[in-house]
């Protein structure tokens, strides 16, 4: 009976758990509904572990243990492919994001470059003489500007 009210606590602490999180917002309605089915199903499991036996005979398994046992693989592989498949999708995401920043930072380079020569060339028009036709060929004010 005391192990009854441990686990029953246990998973319903972990309902409350799951629905109260504040990270859950990104899943899926059919994975929150699945996970209450099975915290629902494992509090019957445990109140009431004559009806699993009577169900796991029903369906062709020995005792009601071993289908636990045998769901509980199968919600692990699940687990595990879901993982698994989330893991890959996140890999592919920080692939892109890295493309995207390489390529913004080679186009910014590349800018820079561009203006560096561009104010090079400028600098060098300057000196050479004057770079448009408002100066009237006039520097003073060119070297004031320089010398403030």
């Amino acid at each position: 009976m005391i192990v009854q009210i441990v686990l029953v606590a246990a998973a319903l602490a972990a309902l409350v758990y799951f629905v109260r999180s504040g990270q859950n917002v990104g899943i899926r309605a059919s994975k929150r509904l699945a996970f209450g089915l099975f915290v629902l199903l494992n509090i019957y499991a445990v109140l009431r572990p004559q009806d699993v036996t009577a169900f796991a005979q029903m369906v062709g398994v020995g005792r009601g243990t071993d289908l636990i046992v045998y769901l509980l693989v199968v919600a692990f592989v699940f687990g595990m492919l879901n993982t698994y498949l989330r893991d890959r999708e996140i890999s592919q995401h920080l692939t892109n994001l890295a493309r995207q920043i390489a390529i913004r930072d080679a186009e910014l380079a590349r800018r820079e470059e561009e203006l560096t020569e561009l104010l090079r060339r400028h600098e060098a028009a300057d000196v050479d003489g004057p770079a448009d036709a408002g100066t009237n060929g006039t520097q003073p004010a060119r070297e004031h500007e320089r010398s403030s």
